[in-house]
């Protein structure tokens, strides 16, 4: 079974070192998400369903709302892949003023998957090795490396000014009023087993079109929308609350703690109570790091 070695949390988002042994269910996130194999037998991530390998020399990088997974090839032979996983929150891209908050945009990755610099690589390393054996790390440290490992993952050669020209002029998915009430409504529901059938007819359109429409605005179908806010929601009880596991799984609309179980690992690949064992949180207010 999956485990996780460490597990960050704060204004940045969330960062993982996961043991990884089993594969991960198509699903997205709204952050902006770097992957980078810190340790063990190369593997490869499906983003949009092509394959896209990651190695010593290769990262995976995945958009907002992209639809992706784990694919997983069991080799008892091999020790497990140890993966360092970035969920970087476009909020804290914009707050320190940097043009990289432009990662927001849907196609903000042009690929994804792009070949690692030496100072990408030596950076990964360094997160990596805090990650396996510090107690903890001051949150000034840990941003600096998230943010100076992003840079040198996606923009080696800091080309900041033009990257934020192209995220100006990109065209961004289309909106409409119809799926943003579609959305609002999952928001406010997020524990109910929705019809989708009616949620379509609330907001006006046939099944057909509703999919077809949710699908064009977000990238991802209302289902997976769902999924997603289950996802957070979750996290968020888990890290800050001191809810059961029972009330968490029944809040979020699953019939007993094992669904909610299952769900889970099969998106982030750990268990709902490891993750609330290993997640260290950082005060979003004062910087510091709640133990």
């Amino acid at each position: 079974m999956s485990s996780a070695i460490k597990i960050y949390q704060g204004r940045f988002g969330r960062v993982a070192l996961l043991d990884m042994d089993a594969p991960l269910v198509q699903h997205a996130h709204h952050h902006c998400h770097l992957l980078i194999k810190a340790a063990g037998p190369d593997t490869f991530f499906s983003v949009h369903d092509a394959l896209q390998p990651l190695t010593d020399d290769t990262a995976v990088l995945v958009n907002p709302w992209e639809p992706h997974a784990y694919r997983h090839y069991e080799n008892p032979e091999q020790p497990h892949t140890v993966i360092l996983a970035m969920y970087i929150e476009t909020d804290w891209l914009t707050e320190i003023r940097h043009p990289l908050g432009g990662s927001g945009h849907p196609q903000f990755f042009p690929q994804p998957c792009v070949r690692m610099s030496a100072q990408a690589r030596k950076l990964a390393e360094e997160l990596s090795l805090e990650m396996w054996w510090s107690d903890s790390i001051a949150s000034e440290r840990l941003e600096g490396l998230l943010f100076e490992l992003m840079i040198s993952v996606i923009d080696p050669a800091k080309n900041w000014r033009e990257m934020s020209r192209q995220m100006e002029l990109a065209n961004r998915r289309p909106s409409d009023p119809r799926i943003r009430k579609a959305i609002a409504w999952l928001r406010e529901n997020t524990g109910a087993d929705p019809d989708m059938n009616r949620l379509a007819e609330h907001c006006g359109l046939s099944r057909a079109h509703f999919f077809a429409l949710f699908h064009r605005c977000t990238g991802v179908t209302p289902n997976v929308y769902l999924n997603v806010l289950r996802m957070e929601s979750a996290i968020r009880d888990l890290s800050e609350g001191t809810s059961s596991l029972t009330d968490i799984s029944y809040d979020i609309g699953f019939s007993a703690p094992a669904h909610f179980t299952r769900f889970f690992r099969q998106h982030l690949g750990i268990t709902p109570s490891e993750y609330r064992r290993v997640v260290e949180l950082y005060d979003s207010e004062r910087g510091q790091v709640q133990i």
